[in-house]
């Protein structure tokens, strides 16, 4: 039985979920470009609902693995001030199902990371030519575990800089901690992480299929580890040095690699340029000569007289 509206049947097609077709030569219109970042956009949200379903189930074990930096940071408080007064608390009636619809969708997005970051990947260089599928295959080995590095830094500074920033509570005052904000909170910072230990390997990828080269990289290298730096401070919500350095050391650090990398592969690729440029000149050096020399002969058979 088909369904219809209006008496028009109803056909159910799933071609939407194929990438749309990338001309030979790899060059895209403006529109193209859009219809395909709907496409990746549309695919990675639906991996990631995909994982929010399956996260789902563990929704409250996970809850009290994000729970345990607060009550660490609590306890370092307790410390040096061991009167102070804290509590997580739920502020309204749709904070326990708001609440673990972000710890599931949190999950969701770092089971899914090997899809989606495929996904930009493939969108920042569309078009892949055979040589480079290899490479994105590559990316997405690498990236994951970068990206869940950058996780679980984020996850291990949180605690200090919560102590940080709930060290200025005055004295006598009972500080609240609304669940869901914190939630927020502790999303975005792992998010800031994980991205930011992957902007260097997205500048390596850049050098390899030959977007920038490493002298590019090194001419800014300054400006790079320096905005790092200020990506980290910006980044971190605590005033301590320690959690800006937690993000802006490994960020430099990757970068000064990803350099080094860079200028090892492009040496590689003059020599080989270098190697095909002899053959090249070779190839004509031996077809010139073979042509002056039927010409030579022809001119020859030309002035002999016939017998």
């Amino acid at each position: 039985m088909s369904l219809t509206i209006k008496g028009r049947p109803i056909h159910f097609s799933l071609k939407w979920l194929k990438p749309p077709p990338v001309p030979a030569d790899g060059t895209m219109t403006l529109f193209e470009h859009l219809r395909e970042l709907r496409y990746r956009l549309v695919v990675s949200i639906l991996a990631i609902i995909v994982g929010m379903v399956v996260a789902w189930f563990f929704r409250y074990d996970l809850l009290d693995i994000l729970q345990r930096p607060y009550f660490q940071a609590i306890e370092a408080l307790k410390v040096r001030h061991p009167y102070a007064v804290t509590s997580l608390v739920n502020i309204n009636l749709t904070s326990p199902l708001t609440l673990s619809l972000k710890v599931s969708a949190l999950a969701g997005a770092i089971i899914t990371a090997p899809f989606w970051l495929y996904q930009l990947w493939a969108f920042i260089v569309p078009g892949l030519l055979s040589k480079e599928k290899k490479w994105a295959l590559i990316f997405i080995a690498a990236a994951t575990p970068m990206f869940l590095s950058g996780v679980v830094v984020a996850y291990f500074v949180l605690p200090k800089a919560i102590t940080v920033l709930l060290s200025f509570t005055q004295s006598g005052v009972t500080n609240l901690q609304d669940i869901n904000a914190y939630l927020s909170f502790l999303l975005r910072l792992m998010v800031v992480f994980g991205l930011g230990f992957l902007i260097p390997l997205v500048v390596l990828m850049l050098n390899i299929v030959g977007v920038i080269t490493a002298k590019q990289m090194a001419k800014y290298r300054s400006l790079v580890i320096f905005g790092t730096f200020v990506f980290g401070a910006v980044a971190t919500p605590s005033t301590d040095p320690f959690s800006m350095l937690a993000i802006a050391a490994p960020m430099a650090v990757l970068f000064l690699a990803a350099e080094l990398i860079a200028r090892i592969l492009d040496r590689r690729k003059q020599r080989q340029a270098a190697l095909a440029g002899d053959d090249l000149v070779v190839r004509h050096t031996v077809t010139d000569d073979k042509a002056l020399r039927e010409l030579s002969q022809g001119d020859d058979d030309e002035l002999d007289p016939p017998g």
